[in-house]
């Protein structure tokens, strides 16, 4: 028996914990044991964007009721394909659960790809497994911090690439909603490293302010309340939260000197996700989507250059974050579906960083 937490795909605060049986493995096929995840706000966008992108149907569930996916390790517990070991651990996306069968192809010494059919419509990004022997991201001591931070770095890193690319937009502001989620610290530290000519401005809620200023990666933070406050100069912004009258107020409030607006998360459900508030002002809001971005970069800058630069960057990234977040171990899939509706609620401390131990 295998115990899985499910969560109502329309009102995802409701969660249930269901068992079942485990099936017989079938030829090439390996079981995975997970050992450990992180909950964050990103596992919320996935949640609330399931439908739209797919997210619902990496591990499908039942009718009304989905499973989260989640960035953690798992061991191997029994494998039918021959270049895989029992006992051996990776690291990739994982449901909210304590097993996960998957049919390895592309089998190298570093990873695999899980080719079970109904992953394959969605991006590969997402597919990909590590093999902790021999992956050079792997630190024993650090693997907290990799499931918390790992996958909301990378898209930071890559919200930053394409702008540079883009010479951003001839901005002189980033202008950042949710700016204590994690992925918008990561954007920050990139941008602050590579970006330097770029000031990075936070929005962030009244009770965040102070969390947002101590973590020193902004150059000035504003609650959302003085949204109006912004400077009247030429920007870029990217909307972590998802709240809809959050983004048209941003836009009034610079109106032509917005010159690009990137949507990527959904922080804030319940606060006016995808409701119309009547024409908004500047650049049309544009949806950053990373996994597309990623295979973009890849194929631009090779695997090889591509690697070397997010490892660079996350070296830096780790060393601005150490002790501005606690991480908080659980035990039990209980502690798991109690985080991810702390997270959903928008009640869940910024300054924690939970992992799950199922």
């Amino acid at each position: 028996m295998s115990r899985t937490v499910q969560v109502k795909r329309h009102a995802i605060t409701e969660t249930r914990i269901v068992d079942a049986p485990l099936p017989p493995l079938g030829d090439g096929e390996v079981r995975l044991r997970v050992e450990s995840f992180s909950v964050t706000a990103n596992n919320v966008t996935y949640a609330v964007a399931g439908d739209a992108f797919g997210y619902w149907n990496f591990f499908p569930g039942e009718g009304d009721w989905g499973v989260v996916p989640m960035w953690g390790h798992a061991v191997v517990e029994q494998s039918r394909h021959d270049e895989i070991k029992e006992g051996e651990r990776v690291y990739g996306y994982l449901p909210m659960a304590e097993h996960l069968d998957v049919l390895p192809s592309a089998v190298s010494p570093s990873g695999f790809s899980d080719a079970a059919a109904h992953r394959q419509p969605m991006s590969p990004i997402y597919n990909q497994y590590s093999r902790l022997a021999a992956d050079p991201e792997h630190d024993p001591a650090r693997e907290n911090e990799r499931m918390i931070f790992g996958p909301l770095f990378k898209t930071g890193f890559l919200i930053e690439n394409f702008f540079r690319r883009e010479q951003w937009f001839g901005a002189k502001n980033l202008v950042v909603t949710s700016a204590s989620s994690k992925t918008a610290m990561a954007l920050a530290s990139v941008t602050r490293a590579l970006s330097p000519q770029v000031r990075r401005i936070a929005l962030t809620s009244a009770g965040n302010v102070d969390f947002v200023r101590r973590g020193g990666f902004y150059d000035e933070v504003l609650a959302y309340d003085a949204v109006a406050q912004l400077p009247r100069e030429a920007s870029v912004s990217v909307d972590f939260a998802g709240n809809a009258q959050l983004l048209h107020a941003l836009h009034s409030a610079l109106g032509d000197h917005l010159k690009y607006s990137s949507t990527v998360g959904a922080t804030h459900v319940g606060a006016g996700f995808g409701q119309d508030n009547g024409p908004i002002p500047g650049p049309t809001p544009t949806l950053f989507f990373a996994p597309d971005h990623a295979v973009a970069a890849i194929r631009e800058q090779g695997a090889k250059a591509f690697g070397e630069a997010v490892a660079a960057s996350w070296a830096t990234f780790m060393a601005e974050t150490a002790g501005a977040v606690t991480v908080s171990v659980r035990a039990g899939l209980e502690a798991a579906g109690e985080a991810f509706v702390a997270a959903a609620r928008g009640s869940a401390d910024p300054a924690v960083g939970v992992v799950i131990h199922p």
